[in-house]
């Protein structure tokens, strides 16, 4: 069943995000104001080296108080595609440059309240080209075995939607045991 949209009003805007607040009804007569948070589009990638081993970025989130491993990632700019994105995050983040970039999966996180759309590729591979540029991004970055990547999760060093996401698909679609 589809919602009837009437119309919105924006009520914050920032380069960051945008908050707003849409006249929609339900198929059941209802009308309401729904609150609706715009995001840009981002990408990530998951970079996987000859030896099965994920490149992941330990940094700490302030908003959730959490330390955790994630892949590298960033919001997609003006004029940008969604894999160049990925590529220029790679390397500004880890100094690694992705070999290749596959597409694996593209998804709205929370699309009940947020337009954020998430782009994520595989690499299989990567080259160091130097050390990271925005040394703002993480604490450390590293090379973590793929089947460990299960007891990452399950452990809560991994919690981060996009990483949860592109590595689970990943490790679906290597085989990897869950």
């Amino acid at each position: 069943m589809k919602w009837t949209v009437y119309g919105t009003r924006r009520i914050y805007d920032n380069a960051w995000v945008s908050l707003d607040l849409v006249d929609v009804e339900l198929p059941d007569g209802q009308r309401f104001e729904h609150h609706v948070v715009r995001l840009d589009p981002v990408a990530a990638t998951v970079i996987v080296d000859d030896q099965e081993r994920a490149l992941l970025l330990w940094r700490h989130r302030f908003i959730v108080d959490t330390w955790e491993y994630e892949l590298p990632t960033g919001i997609v700019e003006a004029g940008e595609s969604p894999a160049e994105t990925a590529l220029r995050e790679a390397v500004e983040e880890t100094g690694w440059r992705p070999r290749n970039l596959t597409p694996l999966i593209s998804y709205y996180p929370c699309a009940g309240i947020a337009s954020a759309h998430h782009h994520l590729f595989v690499s299989d591979g990567a080259d160091q080209v130097g050390e990271p540029t925005d040394q703002t991004e993480a604490d450390e970055f590293g090379w973590h075995p793929l089947d460990e990547i299960p007891t990452l999760i399950d452990s809560g060093q991994i919690q981060d939607a996009i990483a949860l996401v592109g590595l689970s698909t990943v490790l679906r679609r290597r085989g990897v045991p869950r």
